[in-house]
């Protein structure tokens, strides 16, 4: 299962280490406790010759300079101890999927992991954001088995499809760009493309089903 943007053996004095402290391999736990849960699941699928629903996986440790200004943004004291109970996303994982179906699999999946609780689900694809996001975000509470203790660590979990995770990618790096001629403008092509995106998705699932529909006849 490729998995991108995440790196284990960072560097032991990095800003992220200093801030998080001992915390940060909580951190790390959470991320690779429900990679590694997905990652059992989608080898068994293929031991019996279904279709991988997950296209590939991303994760990181929020950056101390980015916890720091959400803390500072929510009015709330800059230290580790809120940063891991109060904001949620410290730890987050992106799952990309081919397939509509696919994010809703993923989805399942996780509601199925019976010591993981589940916080809070947003559906942004049945329900898009106003500026044409869509995904699947679910806060999760990852249960982190120490020596003497069990440690519930928040992971933000965001589920979508290849299509929609271009588009978030794009949006995302224009959001940080300043003094753009024509931003209005822009914005409205965003949205239009982010629609345009959605279309394409339903048609995407539904040639995969005559597809599939096919083959099961052919059998």
């Amino acid at each position: 299962m490729p998995i991108t943007n995440f790196n284990i053996e960072c560097e032991t004095k990095s800003p992220e280490r200093e801030f998080y402290k001992e915390s940060y391999v909580l951190l790390e736990g959470a991320i690779i406790e429900v990679l590694s849960r997905l990652d059992i699941i989608r080898k068994f699928r293929g031991t019996q010759n279904r279709k991988d629903p997950i296209e590939h996986c991303k994760a990181r440790i929020k950056s101390s300079d980015s916890m720091q200004e959400k803390l500072q943004r929510h009015s709330l004291p800059i230290n580790r101890e809120n940063a891991l109970s109060e904001i949620y996303d410290a730890a987050g994982i992106r799952v990309v999927c081919t397939f509509l179906d696919d994010v809703y699999w993923v989805v399942d999946m996780v509601r199925n992991q019976q010591d993981i609780i589940i916080i809070e689900e947003t559906d942004y694809i049945r329900h898009p954001k106003g500026n044409g996001y869509r995904s699947y975000h679910m806060i999760l509470q990852v249960p982190i088995h120490l020596e003497t203790e069990i440690h519930k660590v928040y992971c933000e979990l965001q589920i979508r499809t290849i299509a929609m995770d271009c588009w978030a990618s794009l949006e995302h790096q224009l959001k940080y760009k300043k003094n753009i001629p024509n931003q209005e403008m822009i914005v409205a092509e965003l949205k239009r493309c982010a629609d345009e995106i959605a279309s394409t998705d339903l048609n995407f699932q539904a040639i995969w089903d005559m597809i599939e529909e096919t083959e099961r006849m052919t059998l």
